[in-house]
């Protein structure tokens, strides 16, 4: 799986766009997907601030991840324009039967795949070796375009994770 992004990120948008990342409880069946696109562009398309234009962009990535981002150099995000885009997600959320605000749930890229783990599960992966210190992670805590351009698929060692977690070598 090809996992560049930022060729699909707005060029247009400064580094300081805010993004929210929503990642699905499982994948979305092309036939979701391409039904959503219709959605995203639309909501994008008519996001406003106090009846002003948001210089807004949403698309889905990996067939998982809903990605909205808001280019506020023209027009600033208000709370209302905020509830707006979580209402897009909630109503994702019910017509598609997923979940989209689960933060316990983890991406990662395993064997050239987006594998999840419960963050409960978390050591248990670690100690049999399903994922390592070097095993890249979909780190969707990021706020600004720059920081997911850089520091959204990161390895682990470099994420908040690594303070969950041990991965001292095991003597034998």
């Amino acid at each position: 799986m090809n996992f560049d992004f930022q060729e699909h990120l707005p060029h247009d948008f400064a580094d300081s766009s805010r993004v929210w990342i929503y990642q699905s409880s499982r994948l979305f069946f092309i036939s979701e997907a391409l039904e959503m696109e219709d959605m995203l562009n639309d909501f994008a398309a008519s996001w406003k601030s106090h009846s002003d234009p948001v210089k807004g962009f949403a698309n889905l990535f990996f067939g998982r991840f809903i990605v909205l981002m808001a280019d506020e150099t023209a027009t600033g995000v208000s709370g209302c324009s905020t509830d707006s885009s979580v209402h897009l997600i909630k109503s994702i959320e019910e017509k598609y039967k997923v979940q989209m605000f689960d933060r316990q749930n983890l991406a990662f890229i395993v064997k050239d795949k987006i594998e999840v783990i419960p963050l409960s599960q978390l050591e248990y992966a670690v100690e049999n070796n399903f994922i390592n210190a070097d095993t890249l992670y979909f780190n969707n805590t990021v706020l600004s375009k720059k920081e997911m351009v850089e520091k959204w698929i990161i390895p682990v060692k470099d994420s908040w994770l690594a303070k969950r977690v041990n991965f001292t070598e095991k003597a034998g």
